[in-house]
């Protein structure tokens, strides 16, 4: 019987080139020479997000994973450099438009530091409102999509019908859905009645009783269990080391909570509690999240209930209630002093980091570093992928909540 010989090529094809790029083509020959594979899962949305992932596999088992962001790069750094402190506002809402306030929070106590700025107890209770109302839509939207990911369609849908409270509790407060630059140097835009607090306190309930329905639908579902358990798994050295932030450094048992090392606003005056899991796998950083939801639920329902009476804006800024007319002029016109003014802030996802340098002359800020949590776990996201079977790729993508946008800010 005559043998068939096979030709195999010791090189890989030319045309796979311009494929990977920025992969250096001796990496590709390297790849291909230890009979392994490279796999693009991106840019394409579903899936990935906006932003490309180079999976080298053997097999089906996941050797290295390299990120590949920027296809959604909105250059708001440099943006920030032209524009008044006071515009900058609505621009550092969008690397995550569903966790607005706590954006806006950070880079707006970034600029009461500089100024000096002494903020009214009301506003601080406004605010922590506010920022724990788009936590939960954070989480809620990072489990419908940790739903689809699964092939949950039902999943998916049923976080987002219960975010639809938070988006109105926030049209009721701000006036927008979300991205409402509600927070301003010196406090909030204007004072929210008890009406509407009231029915934002009756929400909270509201949102509980159908997270209850949830959990035997998805959270507790067996199946669910199966693909999150033991899959992805970070242990606490790994979660320190490669720097990962928020409920996803603390599901590898790490209690470190920005809102509880260096409190602001009113997270000092109500109680509640840092949600800490050992396991450090897919589920933990899930369940973590599921948890923050009902802490958060408690501090909302405690900043109403003690919310103390005043003015919501500093006299610095206005004299009364409502920013309009010579008073926004006034904030037109903030000059920080010359230097480097740094806060942190607990987002959603994690620290976010903001850097204003001013001159002390214009304006416009000299240069406004942001600093996301999405970028600061890529890393330790990457690094939990190793050993993995790739079908459970996108089971651990989104048992990180990752925001693409974040990164590409």
């Amino acid at each position: 019987m005559k043998e068939i010989a096979i030709d195999v090529p010791v090189e890989p094809p030319k045309e796979l080139e311009s494929l990977f790029l920025p992969i250096p083509k001796e990496y590709v020959e390297e790849v291909y020479r230890n009979d392994e594979f490279l796999i693009l899962v991106g840019p394409q949305h579903p899936g990935s997000g906006h932003m490309r992932l180079i999976v080298r596999v053997k097999g089906d088992v996941i050797q290295e994973v390299i990120p590949d962001p920027g296809y959604v790069h909105r250059a708001i750094e440099k943006i920030a450099e032209t524009r008044l402190y006071v515009q900058n506002i609505p621009l550092v809402e969008r690397p995550a438009i569903m966790d607005s306030a706590n954006l806006n929070l950070g880079y707006v106590r970034a600029i009461e530091d500089g100024m000096d700025l002494e903020v009214p107890e009301r506003a601080k209770y406004l605010r922590t409102i506010l920022a724990e109302l788009c936590r939960i839509g954070t989480h809620l939207y990072d489990a419908a999509i940790l739903s689809v990911f699964l092939g949950h369609t039902t999943g998916f849908m049923y976080p987002f019908g219960i975010r639809e409270l938070i988006c109105e509790s926030l049209v009721k407060m701000t006036g927008a859905r979300f991205t409402s630059s509600f927070i301003i140097p010196g406090g909030v835009r204007r004072d929210v009645s008890k009406e509407i607090l009231d029915w934002i306190y009756s929400a909270t309930f509201a949102i509980e009783k159908r997270l209850r329905s949830f959990e035997r639908l998805f959270i507790k579902n067996p199946t669910v269990v199966a693909r999150l358990k033991d899959v992805g798994v970070l242990s606490k050295k790994e979660a320190i080391e490669f720097g990962v932030v928020g409920p996803f450094l603390r599901a590898s048992g790490v209690e470190y909570d920005v809102r509880k090392v260096e409190p602001y606003e009113a997270y000092d005056k109500v109680d509640w509690d840092i949600v800490v899991a050992d396991d450090g796998d897919s589920y933990s950083r899930f369940l973590v999240r599921v948890n923050e939801v009902a802490q958060s639920l408690k501090i909302i329902r405690q900043c109403i209930a003690e919310i103390p009476g005043g003015k919501v804006i500093s006299d610095q800024i206005c004299e009364g209630n409502d920013i309009r007319g010579e008073f926004f002029e006034k904030l037109a016109g903030i000059v920080l002093p010359a230097g480097e003014f740094t806060t942190l802030t607990e987002a959603a996802r994690g620290s976010v980091i903001y850097t204003i340098v001013s001159d002390g002359e214009s304006n416009v800020p000299y240069r406004l570093r942001v600093v996301t949590p999405g970028w600061l776990y890529l890393r330790g996201f990457m690094e939990s992928l190793k050993g993995e079977r790739l079908a459970d790729l996108q089971a651990i993508y989104g048992s990180f909540g990752y925001f693409p946008p974040e990164a590409d800010r």
